[in-house]
């Protein structure tokens, strides 16, 4: 993480943004660790944790659409053809697309939870021609809940837990 904290600290809510929008349709970037450090820069006064959300959360949810719209133009052949640059291998794709047959709304809704379907749902739900209503509206309480669960859950834990934090590290 260290590498991606000077960015965040000269560029602030704009280099999240970034992060968080490449990420959102398989760029290989930290945008979890990235919203993880930058709710702790913003505790100690860095950044404005509203800014930090707001950028998050628009960058989360433009992202997955851009990659909604490369999946749903580009369709499968696009993916077959460039999926191994994302680790979107043909057997990982016949399992997403196995998910978003049976859930799709619900996995579109809980991906942002999970490495890869992260960054690949929007991909997969737009090759898969899901509803583009669905997708977005699953998008963006996806993107919502992500946001608020790695935003400000440290901001607001960190004082919790910081009289443990000599406990916790001497665990681990």
């Amino acid at each position: 993480m260290s590498f991606i904290e000077p960015y965040i600290t000269a560029y602030g809510a704009l280099a999240l943004f970034i992060i968080v929008y490449f990420e959102s349709f398989g760029a290989p970037l930290p945008g979890e660790s990235a919203l993880i450090a930058s709710s702790l820069l913003a505790l100690h006064g860095t950044l404005n944790i509203e800014m930090v959300i707001l950028a998050v959360f628009v960058g989360a949810v433009l992202g997955d659409c851009t990659g909604y719209a490369i999946g749903r133009f580009g369709g499968r052949a696009l993916i077959l053809r460039y999926g191994n640059y994302v680790k979107l291998t043909p057997e990982r794709l016949d399992k997403f697309e196995r998910m978003f047959e049976s859930k799709g709304i619900y996995v579109v809704a809980t991906a942002r939870f999970v490495v890869l379907l992260r960054q690949l749902n929007g991909i997969v739900a737009g090759s898969m021609k899901m509803n583009p209503l669905h997708f977005l509206c699953a998008n963006v309480v996806g993107a919502a809940g992500w946001t608020l669960v790695w935003g400000l859950g440290p901001y607001l834990l960190s004082g919790v837990l910081a009289p443990y934090a000599a406990q916790l590290k001497a665990m681990f």
